[in-house]
Order: C-alpha cells, then sequence, then structure tokens
C-alpha cells in the first residue's frame, strides 16, 4: 500500500508526487490517458517529420517558479531554448509591438512609436525590480502568504501603497490609457492579459497583463527542447528514480472515504487503490467534488458553491506543419516565439464581448506559436512548426460572422473554425495558407477527451476573474488545497494560485500533506475550518 495516492499525472500531479517522494513517502500516480503529462504533451501526429505540442507550449511560469528550479529537472535532460524576442504584436500597418528580454529594447521601439513611452515602460518595469521577489514569493505559496505577503505589504506601502495597489487592479484598457501615449505599450500589456479569461475592461487585467510582460522580460517565455514532452518525461524520470511510480490507463472513478477520511480511490474497472496517508487530485474542482466523492461525504455549501464554479473561456486550437517561415507584413514578428493578432485594443474587446454573448468572433484573437523559431529540432532546417489558438463561448448561442459555426463541432464546424483563423492569418502575413503541410484542428470537445481537466478546452482550471481567485478559488472559503474531506488535498490549477505550468498547486497540496496529522488523528486545522463552516445553521 503506498503512503499517498495521486490521482492525474499532469505537471501538478507529478509535481507533488516528486516533492512527497523526497520527503520519503511511497507515492503511486494513476493517470486516465496512456501517457502522463495532462496538459503538457507532443506528438508527431501532423506531419512526421515536425513536434507539436498539444495543449501548452511556451513557459514563462516555469522559468519563474522556485517549485520548478527546486527539482533540478536539468539533471533529468530537460533543456530549455528561447526565441530571438520574446512576444510580438503586429498591426495592420506593419507597426509591431515587440516584448524583448532586455527592457531597454522594448522601451527603444516604444520611444519610437511614441515620445514618452518608453520612459513610461521603464517605469514599469522599475515596479517589477521592486515587488517581483516578493510577487513570486507570495504566488507560489499557500494561501495566505503570511510571510511574504508581509513583505509585500510593506514594499507596497513603501512603492507608492494604496495608488499602487489601484494600478495593479486596474481593467489593462484603463492602464494603456494612464501610461501609455501610442498604441503599441498598450497591447502588449492587454494582448498578455487575454492569455487568460480577462477583457480588457475587466478588473485586474491590466495588473495581470502587466504580471504576463514582466515575467517574459524577466524570464522569457521558454519552451523545452524537443517538444512539452520533455518536462513531463523529466519530472516522471525523477520520480521513478526516487522510487515512485505512474500507472497510466487507470481511470480513478472515485475516491473511497471511510468516517470522513479519503483511505484510498476505486478504478474504472473495480480496483481499489488504498493510500496509507493521503490522497492528492490533479484534477478539476468539478471533478473532484461533483463526481469523484459521494454527495453524502460533502457538506451541503460545497455542493451549493460549485453550482457557481465558473470555467475560463473555452478553446479551438489548430496546429500547422508549414514549408517555411511565417511571411509575416511586420518582419519583426518572425522573431518572436509568441505572436499577438488583434487589431488593437479595440479589437481585443470587440473579440471578448462577442465571446461573452455566446458568439463565435468575426475575427479571432490568436496567440500564434512559432515552435521552430523557439526550438530548432521542432521541425526541418527552413520550415516551421507552428500553431494557433483562440477562445470562445462554452455555450455558443450564434456566430457573430456568416460562416454558420454552430458549436455542434462536426467536421464542418471545425474546418469553418479552422478557415476563419487561417483567415485572421493572412490578413497580418499574406501566403500564409500557401506554405501550409499539413494541419489538424482540435475543437473544444477534443481538448477534453484528451485531458478531461481541461473542459470544453477551458485550459486554466477556471477563471481568472478576480471573484475566484485567492480566497474564492475554487470556492468561497477555500484557496488552499485542504478538502472537508480528511487526507484529500486538491492538487490542481483549480487551486490557489490557478493556472500555467508552474506546480504551485501541486507543491502546496504535497506539502498541506506532509504537514497532515496521520490517520488515527484529528483534521488539520485548515480542515477544520472548512468542516465547521458547513456545520453550523444556514453557512452549511
Amino acid at each position: 500500500m503506498p503512503d499517498a495516492v495521486v490521482i492525474g499525472a499532469g505537471p501538478n500531479g507529478l509535481v507533488a508526487a516528486n516533492l512527497l517522494a523526497d520527503a520519503g513517502w511511497t507515492v503511486e500516480v494513476l493517470e486516465a490517458q496512456d501517457e502522463p503529462g495532462g496538459g503538457v504533451r507532443s506528438d508527431r501526429a501532423v506531419h512526421p517529420a515536425y513536434v507539436h505540442d498539444l495543449f501548452s507550449s511556451f513557459y514563462p511560469l516555469a522559468a519563474a517558479s522556485p517549485v520548478i528550479r527546486r527539482l533540478e529537472l536539468e539533471r533529468e535532460g530537460l533543456r530549455w531554448s528561447h526565441a530571438p524576442a520574446v512576444v510580438a504584436h503586429p498591426l495592420l500597418d506593419g507597426r509591431c509591438a515587440m516584448l524583448h528580454r532586455q527592457p531597454a529594447d522594448t522601451a527603444a521601439l516604444l520611444e519610437a512609436d511614441a515620445p514618452g513611452d518608453g520612459e513610461a515602460w521603464l517605469r514599469l518595469c522599475g515596479l517589477w525590480d521592486r515587488l517581483g521577489d516578493d510577487i513570486l514569493d507570495a504566488l507560489f505559496t499557500p494561501f495566505p502568504p503570511v510571510r511574504a505577503g508581509l513583505r509585500l505589504a510593506a514594499r507596497l506601502w513603501a512603492a507608492g501603497g494604496l495608488r499602487l495597489a489601484r494600478t495593479m487592479i486596474l481593467p489593462v484598457r484603463r492602464l494603456g490609457d494612464e501610461e501609455f501615449r501610442g498604441a503599441l505599450g498598450p497591447l502588449l500589456l492587454a494582448g498578455n492579459a487575454l492569455h487568460a479569461d480577462l477583457a480588457p475592461e475587466a478588473a485586474g487585467s491590466g495588473g495581470f497583463g502587466w504580471l504576463m510582460a514582466m515575467l517574459g522580460q524577466a524570464f522569457g517565455f521558454p519552451v523545452p527542447v524537443g517538444g512539452a514532452q520533455c518536462l513531463v518525461t523529466a519530472l516522471v524520470d525523477r520520480l521513478r528514480r526516487g522510487g515512485g511510480t505512474v500507472r497510466c490507463g487507470a481511470r480513478v472513478a472515485s475516491v473511497v472515504v471511510r468516517s470522513g477520511r479519503a483511505v484510498g480511490v476505486r478504478l474504472a474497472d473495480g480496483q481499489v487503490v488504498a493510500a496509507a496517508r493521503a490522497v492528492l487530485a490533479d484534477v478539476s474542482a468539478p471533478a473532484l467534488y461533483q463526481h469523484l466523492l459521494d454527495r453524502a461525504d460533502l457538506p451541503g455549501r460545497v455542493r451549493e458553491d460549485l453550482r457557481r464554479f465558473q470555467w475560463d473561456f473555452a478553446t479551438f486550437k489548430v496546429d500547422w506543419a508549414l514549408d517555411g517561415p511565417v511571411p509575416w507584413s511586420a518582419e519583426a514578428a518572425g522573431r518572436a516565439g509568441t505572436v499577438h493578432l488583434a487589431e488593437g485594443v479595440d479589437g481585443l474587446t470587440r473579440f471578448a464581448a462577442q465571446v461573452a454573448m455566446g458568439q463565435v468572433p468575426e475575427r479571432p484573437f490568436l496567440l500564434f506559436g512559432q515552435m521552430t523559431t523557439a526550438d530548432s529540432t521542432r521541425s526541418p532546417s527552413g520550415t516551421e512548426s507552428a500553431w494557433a489558438y483562440t477562445h470562445l463561448p462554452h455555450h455558443i448561442r450564434g456566430d457573430a460572422a456568416e460562416g454558420g459555426i454552430t458549436g455542434a463541432w462536426q467536421r464542418g464546424d471545425r474546418e469553418r473554425m479552422a478557415d476563419r483563423i487561417e483567415e485572421q492569418i493572412e490578413r497580418y502575413a499574406p501566403g500564409f495558407r500557401a506554405l501550409i503541410r499539413a494541419r489538424r484542428a482540435m475543437a473544444p470537445p477534443d481538448i477534453e477527451a484528451a485531458d478531461a481537466n481541461l473542459h470544453h478546452g477551458a485550459i486554466n482550471g477556471g477563471t481568472a476573474a478576480l471573484h475566484q481567485q485567492l480566497v474564492f478559488r475554487p470556492v468561497p472559503g477555500t484557496g488552499r488545497p485542504e478538502t472537508p474531506i480528511a487526507g484529500l488535498f486538491l492538487a490542481s490549477a483549480a487551486a490557489h494560485p490557478g493556472g500555467g505550468v508552474h506546480g504551485a498547486p501541486g507543491a502546496n497540496a504535497a506539502h498541506a500533506a506532509l504537514r497532515s496529522r496521520s490517520p488515527s488523528r484529528l483534521l488539520s486545522g485548515a480542515q477544520r475550518a472548512l468542516t465547521r463552516r458547513n456545520r453550523f445553521g444556514q453557512r452549511a
């Protein structure tokens, strides 16, 4: 019997398993898919000469994460690679916003577009220089981050106090208007904010866009050499070297609970895998609370709160094997690993509004990846392994264009949506379609089928909006990996601090399990609070 069972071999599950094994626990990881990785996987299915990442591709949060760094995955053969530039956002008039690793290079481009904007960019970079280390400490520790939070609060006060706090919760459109005169500076912030499901007018989108831009400058948007799967291979190899096991094709159907404590899991084939100390779930919050646990084992308020759980946007993704580099009209875009495509902040607002109204966007905002530009091993010399994804409503009520995309996602819908994405790229890179050797279109149901945690292609484990962050993630009153069930810990992006490949939810769950008392002792303090909150009166 292992000390711990981990449900799911995504990056958070594997990080948790590694940390438990490092502490001397025996660990078994159970993965429903035929290979480990969750949202971090690669294949050659588009074309045998091209490597494509199925889901996530660029990893600024992994590069910034102290959790990942402490695992020393380079010892397992992991290597990182960078494109010459971090992010590009071209416009139809030939201008191109560019995020570089060196702040002075980014500032020089903004200054050339609008005098004063270079200095404005460096002011924003100065905030990161003063606050960045404490922000990362607070981000990658369990909530509430007491020591890191106190340090951050002190530095915030010294750096401007309430005025700076106001800046961080501004909508990104307003932040761009306040800080810049030209169009390119706001684009760098707004495009990065749309990596999550934050519209330009959403509170907090300014702070998120700033954070992603600063991470790009400080750490780049690196990729694993050879494909995203190499990151997972390193995690699995490290775990096995430490005595842990990973079993694929083993779908967990339920968590076994006895006397209010998780004591193992039951697989879809009926087999029970017992756990002597803990069960850690690298699954979505709805999957854990609504499918893997019996209703009778959960307080009523938790069940009620899960009805209000909000997913982030659905996702549609296309992969291409290209015969040559992308022919961008703004040539500078060819040097970036990540390219954002939307015609200004207004284009981003229009896109987000159409998604909010349940419409398939007429001109989708695209995150476009040039993987061979970032890592030359991804395809033959002179070619490009590329992808793009866009966000969609979970429930489609109509098509903002005249393409008749219904959201049924039969073959016709898939092809029309992929064509619309290619048409958007053609506006900024005429001749793109002539370079296509092969393509693969993945609609929301395809993404979910490949990883059940990515419900309809929701890639962040739940919305990044303020009402479902911190103590509200995944439901009000949580914010930590402990659950109302003793010995059961939430180890996925549904827990604080949320989406992205950084390993923090898995690490937080592992540390909580290690701190928890033995099966014969009382619940942890956090679990007692969750249980007490649901025991008395209508608060239950």
